[in-house]
């Protein structure tokens, strides 16, 4: 495999992408130990006995930055903050999103009942073109068109 950007980079056995659902993870069998390490890591960090079983140094190391961080206050609660304004964001992302479906159904009906009143008043000044002698200026006067739109509708025929 070859990176886009940089073709002369060959991507070879040394780099994995692995994508593990964890709730099914304990149903996989024959994983590499690494693998397995990480799926522990990520399900069962706050359990003692089966972290001790994790000889891996990258994930142990990783591990210990996790207990570190777990056990700083501040650390605590800084990513507590963060999450509150991630959430607070994503709300008010879906409240203006929301907000603007509704604005725009508002303007929809709004338009589209224009467009029906002015296709019934333009269906009628027809009809009044065909059926009656009445002149340009009385049809504008009863169906409230403008005098140019009938004249307009007459001509069409």
């Amino acid at each position: 495999m070859r990176d886009a950007d940089t073709p002369s980079v060959r991507l070879g056995g040394e780099l994995q992408l692995n994508v593990v659902e964890l709730r099914k993870a304990d149903r996989l069998q024959e994983l590499p130990p690494a693998l397995g390490a990480w799926i522990t890591v990520f399900q069962h960090w706050h359990e003692e006995r089966p972290m001790s079983g994790i000889t891996e140094e990258l994930i142990r190391r990783a591990y210990d930055k996790l207990q570190t961080l777990s056990e700083d206050a501040e650390a605590r609660r800084l990513a507590f903050v963060r999450e509150r304004a991630l959430h607070y964001e994503a709300t008010l992302l879906q409240e203006a999103r929301e907000d603007g479906h509704a604005e725009g159904r508002e303007e929809g009906r709004k338009e589209g009942c224009k467009e029906g009143r002015d296709a019934t008043l333009i269906g009628a000044a027809t009809n009044m073109i065909r059926r009656t002698e009445l002149d340009d200026g009385a049809i504008a006067a009863v169906t409230g068109l403008d005098a140019a739109v009938v004249a307009e509708l007459r001509q069409r025929g």
